[in-house]
């Protein structure tokens, strides 16, 4: 299989273009002949015009690759190796959605022929690749898992917004159902990853690893949630804590903040759901779960008691939102808990709340979330939350929020962004 598409005798397929398939496909155009597929002809009407919707690659990346865009599925067929790399979303009782994953599927099912080769680098639990998709790809090509044709998984490190690690610089994990195709999932990476490459001694092995790298960071950020609670009480700055106690070698430097996107605030959820289907209540990762998911509220809680604090009126004070998006210096509004602010402020009656975000698409966030966004802030604000800490917003100084906020307005740092640079008002943070 790598001999053939190392010398563009056979295509790879990429399926789904979206933070994570798009750059993969890129980097394997430069070294394969690539297909990169997506269901949304708008998306690759964007592509051809080297476009990224994601706003994460300027259109240079696209040089010198050797690929074609469509949503034609009929073009799949010229492929013969198929990455799927599609959303694997929750639904909203936080259980796993994997209708995207199984419509993807299905769709490389329908092309699959003989000799042919399926990775997997969506997030999932463990057993998904083999127990829910593999029957698909049996059932409507069939053809026979192994003998027929190859599977593997190759779980996603992409992390949206990062320069620094990007696609080649880190580490790849692949997995095949055999020996065979091991060796050769794995030397069709080597060619695009300069990190190097780990072989996973099974898909199940590849598909836990990735799913508790989430899970890892989930739990103890909500331990720095729920000890940011605990040293609010006690009128205790939680970051001059944690600058205090990072001083020991071994210290792990986790910091409080919302957690949500489409993957530390998702992937959890995925392992617990398999736990408990095995008879398991994972208690520690639930833990942390609700921690993270209940921040939004309790954030809006404390901004609400410092209003009346300062003597305002819930109903008519004006508040601003500095940011929507579900992390720093990226466009991706997926799963954003600042929504939840939003929402815990307007439950107390506040009539006019301001949101605004150099990086969001406001088409977007009003379709998404019945948010409008503001071009840019007003004036005379009684609350101003700094919820998402942009690069633009931490160049912001003490005298740009006296501009915009009236008497004793209220300040809402949640990542401790301005610590010691603003204090012409009410301060809380994390």
């Amino acid at each position: 299989m790598f001999e053939e598409l190392i010398n563009k005798k056979k295509s790879i397929a990429v399926i789904g273009l979206g933070y994570v398939g798009l750059p993969l496909a890129l980097e394997f155009a430069r070294k394969f002949k690539v297909i990169g597929f997506d269901i949304k002809p708008e998306r690759i009407k964007l592509l051809k015009n080297r476009i990224d919707p994601s706003k994460e690659l300027k259109p240079e990346e696209f040089d010198n690759t050797d690929i074609s865009f469509t949503s034609e599925i009929d073009d799949l067929k010229k492929a013969s190796f198929y990455i799927v790399a599609v959303p694997t979303p929750i639904n909203e009782y936080n259980n796993p959605d994997l209708k995207p994953l199984i419509g993807a599927t299905k769709t490389v099912a329908t092309v699959l022929k003989k000799g042919d080769y399926v990775v997997y680098e969506s997030t999932v639990y463990p057993g998904c690749t083999e127990e829910d998709c593999v029957p698909v790809l049996e059932n409507i090509s069939g053809l026979k898992f192994q003998t027929d044709f190859k599977v593997g998984y190759s779980p996603e490190r992409i992390n949206p917004g990062d320069k620094e690690h990007t696609l080649t610089k880190i580490l790849k994990i692949v997995s095949g159902c055999d020996s065979e195709s091991l060796a050769e999932i794995a030397k069709v990476y080597g060619e695009i990853i300069k990190a190097g490459i780990h072989k996973a001694s099974s898909i199940k092995v590849a598909e836990a690893a990735k799913i508790i790298e989430n899970t890892q960071r989930d739990v103890n950020i909500g331990l720095m949630n729920e000890l940011s609670i605990i040293f609010s009480k006690m009128c205790i700055n939680t970051f001059d804590v944690l600058e205090a106690a990072g001083t020991k070698w071994n210290f792990l430097k986790f910091s409080p903040g919302l957690v949500g996107g489409h993957c530390i605030g998702v992937d959890p959820y995925y392992l617990t759901y398999k736990s408990s289907k095995l008879g398991y209540h994972a208690q520690v990762i639930n833990s942390g779960r609700y921690v993270n998911d209940s921040m939004g509220g309790y954030i809006a809680k404390q901004a609400i008691k410092m209003l009346i604090t300062a003597d305002k009126e819930i109903k008519p004070a004006k508040a601003l939102i500095m940011g929507i998006t579900f992390k720093e210096n990226v466009s991706d509004i997926r799963n954003s808990k600042v929504v939840d602010i939003y929402k815990e402020l307007k439950s107390y009656g506040l009539q006019h709340i301001d949101v605004i975000d150099p990086y969001a698409d406001e088409h977007e966030v009003e379709e998404e979330y019945g948010i409008k966004l503001s071009k840019k802030p007003d004036k005379n604000y009684d609350l101003i939350i700094a919820a998402v800490s942009h690069k633009e917003y931490a160049l912001l100084k003490n005298e740009d929020f006296k501009l915009i906020g009236n008497s004793k307005f209220v300040f809402i740092d949640i990542k401790g962004i301005f610590k010691n640079k603003v204090n012409s008002h009410i301060y809380w943070s994390l």
